[in-house]
């Protein structure tokens, strides 16, 4: 291997382990509001229900993710304060506010992608 090679294979190394890994998923979404409104979430943080916040199963507190609606095509940047979903193979329980804004709160359940931002 030259020497020029090694240096580029070093360079290429370096910037994966420096740079932080994105992050995308899609998959079955729902929403969560009452009966949560004012109570402490898994992060610690008061549960507003009308905030832009979601609950995923591993993603570190304070991941911001741009979540889409596969059915309307809306977007809607969140931050992960919460643990969850906890029914079926969901990946993600938005707030009220996120899946008013996203416009499936009337549906319940959506199908979504998610990218970390």
């Amino acid at each position: 291997m030259t020497k020029k090679a090694v240096i580029a294979a070093a360079s290429a190394a370096a910037l994966l382990i420096f740079s932080p890994a994105a992050y995308a998923q899609c998959g079955g979404a729902s929403w969560y509001g009452p009966g949560f409104n004012g109570k402490v979430a898994a992060s610690g943080q008061i549960f507003d229900q009308n905030a832009m916040t979601a609950a995923h199963r591993t993603l570190p507190f304070g991941t911001k993710v741009e979540v889409t609606d596969q059915t309307t095509g809306r977007s809607v940047e969140v931050t992960i304060n919460d643990r969850g979903p906890y029914h079926g193979k969901r990946i993600i329980d938005l707030s009220k506010g996120a899946a008013a804004a996203l416009g499936f709160q009337n549906r319940g359940v959506t199908s979504v992608c998610i990218a970390q931002k």
